[in-house]
């Protein structure tokens, strides 16, 4: 596919595609009265105000307002280009995406970086192979116990000493050196010209959940820092929602029903090498949002693994603190902490597989470690030593989604404390006080009427517009009603979705999307009545415009006769809408 995608094709795939599949296989979605609801991905917490309708096939969060259609979220939740994400919709439905020649140049961007990126991947595993420094990162890998094969396996590479060993492969090219900087894999220097990012490291590709190369990390040899270095975020690449090895470990991750998060490549490649193949590492990064989401579409439990000493009991507890708003569902979280001195890596091979696999079904549950680094930092014995692991324990507790573990929870730090935990409830006249604060705004006749329809695309079969809507005095609200109501008039298979990508590129898409997310708390049975009488709203608004305008006219010169004619017209056709809407 490399051309623009046609409408039809749009329309035919968001007819066929339920967003509330797709949105379940990432984010496990719970019926609430006729939508479906979760915790927010896309931004911490504790209630759900992720709504997503199977009727209008668009997404809502009332906490952060993101909103769309399937293409949109896959877009968002994913990392996915839309011409990707497409591909994804339509190949989960039976479809494929139509090729109809030439591609904008934004749509080139992420192939053209792929490619590049596979391309470098191949440059760097060649000079592992035959470059004539490769002998030190061949030794290298042998002293860490890495074989040929597991080598071979993780496509480990080898970035030679140099300045310029990838550069010098674009030739003169202009556009190849951009576009590698655009991949992270070049940068510029200050006084001009690029240069090598990954120069004397073992390379480490970084795939993406499709398998695709999209960045790389590297291990320097001998001395110098930084240690390990990662690509830059680029447009294919988030350090924030990626995970080494997913890509190969999902399979594992999912039949043993438990993911292991360790701290670096090096580790994952040793660990698999020992036969310990539901590894993943972080890029880099603290453990986020996305990485557990991710993991927990696999498999209920995770098992962090960190080093025993303070900056791992440092990072467990940021993990675990960024972990409280996903134990929904029966979800578990263990951290298994190693002997001082010690990796994963250098652990398995010290000890084996079979020990370690033992330490990981020991490891401590996240209550166990929440509970007793709180205590330790507390004098238990005194009164109010219990009172400040309430006050210490309460905010961490409020973040686990209601439930049987919040629970448990709450019940443990009345046990350790001897306090029942209070309820925080807002007093029922604050509430009212906030909500009359926090509610939504009326909407304009115009917006109700826009919303109302694309919500419900059949009403354009079922009323037809006012006429004098169509001549009334330039406004874009009508523009975009009367646009709207030609479109889902002319294309009656249309749904809300479809409708919403029609306008995808303009910039009315913000306030379609807003519109859409709206609810008028209207039964089925009223909403032609209503989307009838914002229309004669709208007609006796337009009306009264007119009436205005003459008047205006009138007070700065005569009238014509034509124009008081007009006038006349108008005052007659404003009493006959008032009738009829008094008459019902």
């Amino acid at each position: 596919m490399s051309g623009r995608i046609p409408r039809e094709f749009l329309d035919e795939l968001l007819a066929r595609a339920d967003i509330v599949e797709v949105i379940d296989r990432r984010v496990p979605l719970k019926k609430g009265g006729k939508d479906f609801k979760a915790c927010c991905p896309f931004h911490n917490e504790k209630t759900p105000s992720f709504t997503v309708s199977p009727a209008k096939q668009f997404y809502h969060c009332f906490g952060c307002n993101a909103n769309g259609t399937a293409i949109t979220f896959l877009m968002e939740f994913d990392h996915l280009s839309f011409h990707e994400a497409v591909e994804e919709l339509a190949g989960g439905v039976g479809l494929a995406v139509p090729d109809t020649g030439p591609a904008r140049p934004e749509d080139l961007q992420t192939p053209r970086l792929l490619e590049i990126l596979s391309e470098a991947n191949r440059f760097f595993r060649e000079q592992l192979r035959n470059h004539p420094q490769a002998g030190q990162a061949i030794e290298y890998l042998k002293s860490r116990g890495l074989t040929g094969e597991i080598a071979a396996r993780f496509e480990v590479g080898f970035a030679p000493d140099g300045w310029d060993n990838l550069v010098q492969t674009t030739g003169d090219s202009k556009e190849a050196l951009e576009n590698m900087a655009k991949a992270g894999l070049v940068a510029e220097r200050e006084s001009g010209g690029h240069y090598d990012r990954f120069r004397s490291r073992i390379i480490f590709p970084i795939h993406d959940y499709k398998g695709r190369v999209v960045a790389f990390g590297g291990r320097i040899l001998g001395s110098g820092e930084p240690k390990y270095l990662n690509s830059p975020e680029t447009l294919v690449f988030h350090k924030g929602a990626e995970l080494y090895n997913l890509h190969r470990a999902r399979t594992d991750i999912a039949r043993q029903g438990s993911a292991l998060v360790v701290e670096g490549y090096m580790d994952v490649v040793a660990l698999a090498q020992h036969g310990i193949d539901h590894a993943v590492a972080t890029l880099g990064t603290a453990t986020t949002t996305a990485h557990l989401q991710r993991l927990f579409r696999l498999a209920p439990s995770i098992v962090f693994c960190f080093d025993g000493d303070h900056a791992g009991r440092v990072a467990a507890w940021r993990a675990l603190e960024t972990s409280l708003p996903e134990l929904a569902g029966g979800r578990q979280i263990s951290f298994l902490f190693l002997p001082e001195g010690e990796d994963p890596d250098s652990l398995v091979r010290k000890e084996g597989e079979k020990t370690l696999r033992e330490r990981m079904a020991h490891a401590t549950p996240l209550p166990d470690l929440l509970f007793e680094k709180l205590m330790s930092e507390i004098d238990m014995g005194r009164m109010d030593g219990k009172a400040r692991l309430v006050e210490l324990a309460r905010p961490l507790i409020s973040k686990i989604p209601a439930g049987p573990l919040h629970e448990l929870m709450a019940q443990r730090l009345a046990d350790e404390s001897g306090v029942s935990t209070l309820s925080g409830k807002v007093p029922p006249a604050q509430r009212r006080t906030r909500s009359r604060r926090s509610g939504p705004q009326r909407l304009s006749p115009v917006a109700t009427a826009i919303s109302l329809l694309v919500q419900y695309p059949q009403l354009a079969g079922e009323l037809e517009l006012p006429v004098r809507l169509a001549g009334a005095a330039p406004d874009p609200g009508l523009a975009l009603l009367l646009q709207l109501h030609r479109l889902a008039q002319a294309h009656p298979r249309l749904n809300t979705a479809a409708l919403i990508e029609r306008f995808r590129d303009s910039g009315d898409a913000k306030t379609l999307e807003k519109l859409t997310a709206r609810d008028h708390l209207l039964n089925e049975d009223e909403v032609g009545p209503f989307f009838r009488e914002t229309l004669a709203t709208l007609e006796d608004q337009a009306v009264a415009t007119a009436i205005s305008e003459l008047l205006d006219k009138a007070a700065a010169d005569d009238l014509s006769e034509a124009d008081k004619g007009q006038l006349a017209q108008l005052y007659q056709e404003r009493a006959k809408l008032r009738e009829d809407r008094e008459n019902g």
